[in-house]
């Protein structure tokens, strides 16, 4: 019986130790919280061949503990000059952002991080969003 106990507390620590959690060199784990700047925008041409062109740009988004997003820009579009400054506030559970600042100030935006990089969708037609990288 003694044997039996120390097999399966062998096993149970080879089992935890197999399963750690050794996230050291990923990115997947930062934190939207922070300041983003943009770097690349899309803008399809309506067949689907659209893909990223970078650009100049000093706008920067920030989004702040407390639920608000900021900018030097205009939130609202994708445009890259940074002498707008425009607030909103964000929903990590829902991946979205919403201005009072914009035109229609119900509209929620959407946004996905994968590491370090940020993409936000705008409404049109085509699709046509902003990429942005954590700095």
């Amino acid at each position: 019986m003694v044997m039996k106990k120390i097999l399966f507390t062998l096993f149970t620590v080879g089992i935890l130790c197999a399963c750690s959690d050794d996230d050291d060199n990923s990115n997947s784990n930062i934190e939207l919280i922070g300041n983003w700047k943009l770097t690349a925008v899309l803008v399809d041409p309506g067949d689907g061949s659209g893909t990223f062109s970078t650009v100049e740009s000093d706008k920067i988004i920030t989004f702040e503990n407390n639920g608000t997003i900021t900018s030097n820009g205009n939130l609202c579009d994708m445009t890259i000059s940074s002498d707008n400054q425009t607030s909103g506030t964000y929903s990590i559970a829902k991946s979205t952002f919403n201005s009072t600042d914009c035109n229609n100030s119900n509209h929620n935006f959407s946004f996905e991080q994968n590491g370090n990089i940020l993409i936000i969708g705008y409404p049109c037609i085509e699709p046509c969003q902003a990429k942005y990288i954590k700095e």
